[in-house]
């Protein structure tokens, strides 16, 4: 079963491609700044040992680090609805910021989100 019809590059509106590429750059900062955040909190949890810490802040970044690569890496505009949904599911982007797109890429995005397991 097909869920979501694939949009070919071209159908991507310009418009929307520009936003994308704007909206990417706050993602990417805003991801980055949750993941320090909760690297601060391993960090600053003194009922854990060192090591302890050390451990949980690697798992975190290996962890961390596949979902920046799959949200952020290589934008492409074959790729954004994908890269949106997953910025979106990470919690990078706002559901409100989406506002801004055409409502098909909305609605693409939506339906991506919806049935991601990522």
């Amino acid at each position: 079963m097909r869920v979501v019809r694939r949009i070919h590059m071209t159908e991507i509106p310009e418009s929307d491609w520009k936003i994308f590429r704007e909206l990417r750059e706050r993602a990417l900062e805003r991801f980055c700044r949750r993941v320090l955040e909760e690297i601060e909190g391993i960090r600053s949890d003194e009922s854990q040992s060192y090591h302890n810490r050390y451990g949980a802040v690697y798992r975190l970044l290996q962890e961390r680090d596949r979902q920046l690569a799959h949200a952020f890496d290589s934008p492409r505009r074959s790729q954004m609805l994908i890269q949106l949904a997953a910025m979106v599911v990470y919690g990078a982007v706002e559901r409100g910021e989406l506002s801004k797109f055409t409502q098909r890429t909305r609605g693409s995005v939506e339906t991506l989100v919806s049935v991601t397991d990522l």
